[in-house]
């Protein structure tokens, strides 16, 4: 069976910010992005997108050290690719034929995988479970 799987777009590079106010007010005014606080996911992630990309808002813990790969201080924290439901499902199998590591969350809007590439950056591949227009209207 091949487990080819075909990657849509990028979704989303979720960073780790300061202020979140300030963060959401730059990423309106500046990119033009739109404002997605979610009801199931709380007071954060903010997603900030156009066109079904963008960026995911977290707040940084500042007190952790910057060179901790485990760090929650301002970085980018991950990114993520956008498959279909077909291609998430391939890409499942993939992984467990290539033996690689994986996780997978239920995040109610979406479910994701979740593995890291050789240099520990945490790398998402996520499939949205509700209906995509009503989602991005």
């Amino acid at each position: 069976m091949n487990n080819d799987f075909i990657i849509g777009f990028i979704d989303h590079v979720a960073i780790r910010v300061k202020d979140l106010k300030i963060s959401i007010d730059w990423y309106e005014k500046v990119l033009g992005l739109r404002k997605y606080q979610l009801e199931k996911w709380g007071e954060f992630p903010v997603f900030m997108i156009r066109n079904k990309c963008g960026v995911a808002l977290f707040p940084a813990n500042l007190d952790d050290d910057y060179l901790n790969p485990n760090s929650k201080n301002i970085k980018i924290d991950h990114f993520a690719f956008n498959l279909s439901q077909e291609n998430f499902e391939k890409a499942k199998r993939k992984y467990i034929d290539l033996g690689i590591s994986y996780q997978i969350q239920d995040h109610y809007y979406f479910n994701s995988i979740y593995t890291k590439d050789p240099d520990g950056h945490t790398v998402e591949l996520t499939t949205i479970k509700v209906n995509e227009e009503e989602f991005y209207k």
